[in-house]
């Protein structure tokens, strides 16, 4: 039993070690690309840096525009995401009877699958329709983008929040019940809190997914030199679409590097927004612990 016990502790092992190095190697290979690449010009091109990030002066060839813009579409995305995902998965969790919960289950494991193309064609199709029947002004845009995103990422918000509502325990689920709280300020003042770590963890997982998509965009708004949106109808830039766009039409090696530093860029982005996941995490677990 201990010579069984070993032999599938070191295969296990070492499928772990492989599924690690493999992740580390693509770091160190975006890192080892994108460092050489990384300066002031990349970002700021010939633009002044103080007048560029107070938004007085247009950056042409650098990224700052796809920063901004990829900041923006991740913040209004989560914005609508979590809106309604949450909202799903605590219906799902608390009100709904068992016919609905398996019915609207079913629905978004399906949404779950759909591929991110076919959402960004919906989208685009979308604002077709709306643009020729209702709103002349309504074309493919940042809103739109963010639209798509929210509804790429809302299967995993929903099934997060409902599995973390799902696994509370019983004495924690009618404690507040117990005390003559309704069901509402149950949720509010003992569910939600309780659960808020592991809230947090999903909303991460879908925040890596809004961060990379690039399918979606290209079809629903993103563009290669809009500048940085001024409204949410405008188009505007994006560092996936950046990097897509670049890699595949480069002229030279500095342009192809110029897509390493962006991607390293994007990368130091998501681990920053990683952190600040974190920090949550842990100011939950101490104030609610």
């Amino acid at each position: 039993m201990k010579k069984e016990y070993l032999f599938y502790k070191i295969v296990f092992s070492i499928f772990s070690f492989f599924a690690m190095a493999l992740v580390y190697l693509l770091i160190s290979f975006i890192l080892y690309k994108g460092l050489s690449s990384i300066s002031v010009e990349l970002i700021f091109s010939d633009a002044n840096i103080v007048d560029a990030m107070m938004f007085k002066e247009r950056v042409f060839d650098g990224i700052f525009p796809a920063i901004i813009g990829t900041l923006m579409l991740i913040f209004l995305s989560l914005i609508f995401g979590i809106v309604f995902g949450v909202a799903s998965g605590i219906y799902l969790s608390i009100y709904a009877n068992t016919k609905v919960k398996e019915f609207l289950t079913t629905c978004f494991e399906l949404l779950a699958t759909v591929p991110s193309i076919i959402i960004g064609v919906f989208f685009l199709l979308l604002s077709i329709y709306l643009h020729k029947i209702f709103m002349s002004n309504f074309l493919p845009s940042l809103l739109l983008s963010s639209l798509a995103l929210s509804l790429l990422i809302l299967p995993y918000l929903v099934k997060n929040t409902q599995l973390c509502l799902d696994n509370i325990p019983k004495e924690i689920k009618h404690l507040g019940l117990t005390l003559g709280l309704n069901k509402m300020q149950n949720l509010f003042y003992i569910l939600l809190p309780y659960a808020s770590k592991e809230l947090t963890s999903g909303i991460f997982l879908a925040l890596g997914r809004a961060c990379e998509d690039t399918a979606v965009i290209m079809l629903t708004g993103a563009v290669a030199s809009a500048g940085i949106a001024s409204s949410v109808f405008d188009k505007y830039e994006a560092l996936p679409f950046y990097i897509y766009y670049i890699s595949s039409e480069y002229s030279d090696q500095a342009e192809l590097n110029s897509a390493f530093g962006a991607a390293l860029v994007l990368l130091c982005i998501a681990i920053l927004l990683f952190l600040f996941t974190s920090l949550l995490q842990k100011k939950f677990r101490k104030k609610y612990a």
